[in-house]
This record gives structure tokens, sequence and C-alpha cells, in this order.
């Protein structure tokens, strides 16, 4: 079952109640009361400039409660994008129980945050045991499969606009393990040059110029849809099978969600393309970077949403570790 993806850009409360997340919010009721002051347009100019300033005057009294409620359990991941957003620690305790990831954004709106489950899988103990056992040729093998499937599917990507890819289909069957012949940078140099040919000079940079920030964006998602699948499948997110920067949390999510990251910069090319204003996170822009859980993926032959291939991937790269899988489950892009 696919969980859904929750996005809070205003000020709210939230709460629980019979595993229910109860949403508490304010809605300003502009449009009965604008409509009497266009109504009278047409008798008094000046009339009608009172009774603007008035009703802008007591719009804070025309306001009214709205509440919804969604079953924690049907829930994957909640972003808090508001410095107004309250949250009860009941509510907070209940999503990460249903090991919901929850996520909270800077006053520039960029993810800063993420809360995860403590215990999300019944086998933790023997799990974390053989991920932290794990051999270094066998985590070497494993990075070699996710460059591998990284680079065939930005090269899917690329084809998809014409691009020559002979050179990346060879580079995805030369990696070796370990990848010490970095292909994959050799590939991400190839394929962000040709990524944008809408955009002159365009440099794949964290801290670059626009749209830079929605592929930002975009992973974030990604991350933490990755982080909450290893948390899932009984892993610990912070022991990376190749990143390895001791001050990053995340450094298996980081790893892991390498092959699944084409899947975002399609999304981000569509937007462009389309002409978005991508100068500015809008909210049509988080609309459509937040439905990056319910993207359609091919996964082992078969058709699912990300969200559900992220879990079957988590779940086989814990089968890598206890020695009963040789192989992580990957998206393909066909």
């Amino acid at each position: 079952m696919i969980k859904r993806t929750l996005y809070f850009g205003n000020p709210a409360y939230l709460s629980k109640k019979n595993e229910q997340l109860v949403v508490k919010s304010k809605e300003q009721d502009y449009e009965h009361d604008q409509g009497k002051v266009l109504d009278t347009e047409k008798t008094d100019s000046n009339k009608v400039a009172e009774k603007k300033e008035g009703w802008l005057e007591k719009r804070k009294d025309i306001t009214k409660d709205i509440l919804n409620t969604i079953p924690i359990e049907d829930i994957g991941i909640v972003i808090l994008d508001n410095g107004q957003i309250t949250i009860t620690h009941g509510a907070l305790s209940s999503l990460l129980d249903n090991n919901a990831a929850v996520v909270t954004c800077s006053n520039t709106h960029m993810p800063n945050g993420l809360f995860l489950p403590l215990a999300g899988n019944t086998e933790q103990n023997e799990k974390f045991r053989a991920q932290i056992n794990s051999s270094e040729p066998l985590r070497k093998q494993l990075w070699q499969q996710t460059i591998t499937a990284k680079i065939r599917n930005q090269a899917a990507i690329l084809r998809e606009r014409n691009v020559p890819i002979n050179n990346m289909i060879t580079w995805a069957k030369k990696v070796r393990s370990g990848d010490p012949d970095n292909y994959e940078g050799r590939a991400a140099a190839y394929y962000w040059k040709n990524f944008f040919p809408i955009i002159e000079g365009f440099i794949r940079d964290r801290n670059g110029e626009p749209p830079n920030n929605l592929f930002n964006y975009g992973y974030a998602i990604l991350r933490a849809i990755t982080a909450r699948g290893l948390v899932g499948s009984g892993l610990l997110p912070t022991l990376g099978i190749h990143h390895a920067n001791k001050y990053n949390a995340y450094c298996l999510a980081d790893d892991i969600m390498e092959p699944y990251r084409p899947y975002v910069d399609r999304i981000v090319f569509q937007m462009v393309y389309n002409g978005e204003d991508f100068y500015e996170l809008t909210p049509s822009i988080k609309k459509q970077l937040l439905q990056i859980g319910t993207e359609e993926i091919i996964i082992a032959g078969e058709r699912s949403p990300l969200m559900v291939g992220m879990q079957r991937t988590t779940a086989s790269l814990a089968k890598c570790f206890e020695g009963t899988a040789r192989k992580i489950t990957y998206p393909e892009i066909a």
C-alpha cells in the first residue's frame, strides 16, 4: 500500500485522536464579505473604498476553524513548512510508531530536519548486526551495483531527448567493485552537460543558480523516502556502503537514493521545459516535487509507485547484508 505524503505550508495545529491525525487550520472567509463590496461598486466608489477598508480591518473576525482527519497508518511522509505549525507529542509519537518520516523546513522553505522511528523493524537487532559486520568487499560490490544502476537510469533520461548515450552504456558496463575508475563522475559530467540544452552553461551545483534549488528540494524529499525505507527494513541509515562523512547522519540513504535521482531530474526538467518560474519554490513547483513518492517506476519487471519500490530496494539491501541475496533490487528507467 502506498503511503500518503502530507505537506503543511500554512499555520496549523496537528494533534491525534483515535489514531487519526487531526489537522486544525484557519480559513479566512473572504469571498462572502468581499462579494458584498463588489456588488456596491456600481453605486458609489467612495462608499466602496470605505467598505473595503472596513473589510480588511475585520478580516481576522471572519476566520473559521477547519478540521481535517487522516488515518495515521496511511501516512508515509509529513512535511512541516511553516514556523507557526504546532504538532503535539502524541501525534508525533504515533507518526513515528507507524514508520512515518517527519520533515521540517527552514525559513527558506528548504528541508532541514528529519524525524525517523528508532525501531522500524521487528528483527532490528539482527539486521543491525548484519549491516555493521558486513565486509568491505561486499560493500564495494553493492556500490558497484548502485553506480551501474544510476548511470543506466541517467542514460535513459538523456535518451528521451535523443542525446547520444553509447559512452554512458559503456561506462555502466565497465564499473568495477567500488568504482575505483570513478565512472560515476565521468557519467555525471556528461549527463549534466547535456541535461539542460535550453539553459546555456547550466552547472549542477548544490549552491548554484536556479533551477538547482528545484533539484535540492526534490532530492531532500527523495532522501526522506529512502531513509524511511531503510528504517522500515531494519537498517541504520547512518552507516553507508560508500558515503562516510562523519557529519552525515544519512550516509546509507545518500548511497541508496543514487539510482532514484533521475526520477527527480525528469520532473524538474519537465517543469522548466513547461515554462515554470523556477527562481522560487512556488506552491505549484512544490506540489509537483512532492508527488515523487507516487511516481510510477519499473522495478523487478513490475510497475509500482516509487515509495513502494523504495521499500523493495531497502528490503533487498537488508538481505544482501544478511547473506541471503547478492543483488540490490533497483528500478530501471525503460
